[in-house]
């Protein structure tokens, strides 16, 4: 068992309104909001908090909203210093014979990261997306067991990809609960909206093979505050989207899955949008890389590292309710040892009302804390010695 030092802090964050329980978010409405759909749902993204949801567990065929996994995780590797923006990614041949949407890259083609995300995030480029695949993970299969790996790591238990694309193939599924999650998770990353918020743009501009890129989400472009994320379509599936906006500091995710066309589509994530921005509001209390304390690490060149918020963290009320006497409880752990890596989970944060967690949410490592050589550990000890033997 990993022991954690507690340190517990109380304040009052907002001056309570009479009224009914600032917390009442809590509970989801039971209105059937969305209709002409096979399943959707509403969260918002900080808290995490279902807002709405109708058969949010189903298991369908994502088509191309399958991208909000692999734009996870190549924006995870940039994050981490594993990719980098400007770097060239080499077209293989299998790449370059992906069908459906697609950026027309050629075998051998390069474009940077930002191209091919722009490719990927704008106009659903299955090239562009296997390309990235095959540079992060050495192939399409090898990269689509890590996006596997990493919805068991969300906890995702309904949600089983087969290609990093979205194309037709038996036993890819996932759920719009699922993909609220991983929205959730790609929205840590802010850069990302501003490629998923684009609703047009051009690759090779400077060519006579210059391509124009349309948003497929259109509500980029018509609904205020929609910035993103992904929309998917096949035979099979149907039309999908999962979208995101923000309004007055409130961010939100709704997804729908089958729906029979693209404009039906867009009316029902309107109407989960129009709800959440008329319903709730949120109270934001933490930017993401926020630092929260120092983890004692033991045999690092440091001997502590930044622990820092890992997303952004607010409280979610009612329009018009505030809250009070919300406590803060950090905890980091201790005995940890080094090597550690940027972004591994160094303690935890929680936000508490009368003895209640609210809200809980990992504390990373602001940056890597590599293992101290033998000459270094052997001064830090001499150096321990001659200060006892001073006394």
């Amino acid at each position: 068992m990993k022991r954690f030092v507690s340190l517990l802090m109380t304040f009052i964050l907002f001056t309570s309104l009479s009224g009914p329980s600032a917390f009442a978010a809590e509970e989801k409405t039971t209105a059937d909001i969305v209709s002409n759909v096979k399943s959707a749902i509403l969260i918002e993204r900080d808290t995490g908090k279902v807002l709405y949801e109708k058969n949010s567990q189903e298991e369908l065929p994502p088509a191309s909203m399958t991208k909000v996994m692999t734009m996870l995780l190549i924006m995870e590797a940039i994050d981490k210093g594993k990719l980098t923006w400007d770097e060239k990614i080499r077209t293989s041949e299998y790449a370059a014979s992906m069908g459906g949407s697609q950026i027309f890259l050629e075998p051998g083609e390069e474009m940077t990261t930002k191209e091919m995300l722009r490719g990927i995030a704008i106009g659903s480029g299955n090239d562009a997306s296997v390309a990235m695949a095959e540079r992060l993970a050495g192939s399409e299969e090898a990269f689509v067991d890590k996006m596997n790996d990493k919805a068991k790591e969300l906890g995702l238990k309904h949600t089983f990809f087969k290609n990093t694309t979205g194309l037709p193939v038996g036993g890819h599924f996932s759920s719009a609960a699922d993909m609220a999650v991983m929205a959730k998770e790609l929205l840590k990353y802010e850069e990302i909206t501003k490629f998923t918020g684009m609703y047009e743009s051009y690759l090779r501009e400077n060519t006579d093979k210059k391509f124009w890129l349309v948003n497929t989400n259109k509500l980029v472009r018509f609904y205020p505050g929609v910035d993103g994320l992904k929309t998917g379509f096949t035979a099979e599936a149907k039309y999908c989207l999962t979208a995101t906006a923000q309004k007055d500091g409130m961010r939100v995710i709704a997804v729908v899955f089958g729906s029979p066309t693209s404009k039906e589509r867009n009316a029902q994530v309107t109407k989960m949008l129009n709800y959440a921005f008329s319903q709730y509001q949120t109270h934001p209390m933490f930017k993401r890389n926020q630092t929260i304390g120092q983890a004692k690490v033991s045999k690092g060149k440091e001997k502590s590292v930044e622990a820092v918020t890992s997303e952004p963290l607010s409280l979610l009320t009612k329009k018009g309710e505030k809250t009070k006497d919300v406590e803060q409880k950090i905890e980091l752990q201790k005995n940890l040892k080094a090597p550690i890596s940027k972004g591994d989970k160094v303690g935890t944060i929680k936000l508490m009302k009368e003895g209640k967690v609210i809200l809980e949410s990992p504390l990373v490592a602001k940056k890597e804390v590599k293992e101290a050589g033998w000459w270094n550990l052997y001064k830090r000890s001499f150096g321990m010695f001659t200060k006892a033997g001073g006394k």
